[in-house]
């Protein structure tokens, strides 16, 4: 997989936020198929940055309803990446 497939776009939500001011985490959604070894590879190489670590989950889909009908969103992959000292990505430029 290329860096794109892996990555499909940053989290920018205000626990996001906080994490990535306070702990330097950035969050991404993810390729629901990417192990931790292949983010790692396309962060690094994407933003020319060095990673710390990595913790990944998967989000199940929410039960939503329409009426009388009810359906599941789809679920997806989640990736929190903690960057080593002095290292910064600028999520908003990148995306």
């Amino acid at each position: 997989m290329e860096a794109r497939e892996i990555l499909k776009r940053p989290i920018v939500t205000e626990k996001a936020t906080i994490a990535r001011e306070e702990a330097n985490e950035y969050a991404f959604e993810v390729n629901g198929k990417a192990n931790k070894i292949q983010i790692r590879a396309a962060i690094e190489k994407l933003f020319d940055v060095k990673v710390a670590s990595i913790r990944t989950l998967n989000v199940r889909g929410k039960l939503k309803r329409m009426g009388a009908h009810q359906g599941r969103r789809s679920g997806w992959k989640k990736a929190v990446v903690t960057l080593a000292e002095g290292n910064t990505i600028d999520v908003f430029d990148q995306f």
